[in-house]
């Protein structure tokens, strides 16, 4: 299935690439940076992408991690996967954080994250005064490893 996604581009995003996957069975589109910036360990920064998004309502845009930066230098999106909503018009940034120790070089044009657009399933809360019984009942963190 392919979900058509408007794109506009911004002035400082002339000439760089529009998000693409890399390869036929790639479930990630890459999207690349539009700025310079040396990320410095522990440093949160929203990277810009030089492009804004017309995303169809009843779906969103599902932004994820880089696995070679991660592993390799430790480089992650703090709120992964981060959500870029259907009704957002503004420039589409990548929230990255450099969990490593050496400080990180991001160059425009680089593939800083990856792009995953999903349907959105809404939900409606019913209150009620007794929820079900279960097996696990009240247990929480960690209770089913044991």
């Amino acid at each position: 299935m392919t979900v058509r996604i408007r794109i506009s581009r911004l002035p400082h995003g002339e000439g760089l690439p529009l998000p693409s996957y890399a390869t036929p069975g790639a479930a990630g589109l890459d999207v690349v940076a539009a700025e310079d910036l040396d990320l410095q360990p522990g440093q949160r920064f929203a990277v810009a992408t030089g492009f804004r998004v017309a995303i169809p309502q009843g779906y969103e845009i599902q932004v994820r991690p880089r696995s070679g930066l991660a592993f390799r230098h430790g480089i992650t999106v703090p709120n992964t996967p981060g959500t870029i909503d259907s009704d957002y018009r503004g420039e589409l940034k990548v929230l990255l954080i450099n969990h490593g120790a050496e400080p990180f070089a991001i160059r425009r044009g680089e593939r800083i994250a990856q792009l995953v657009p999903a349907a959105v399933t809404l939900a409606a809360f019913d209150e009620v005064e007794e929820l079900c019984v279960t097996d696990r009942g009240h247990g929480g963190f960690g209770s089913t490893g044991q």
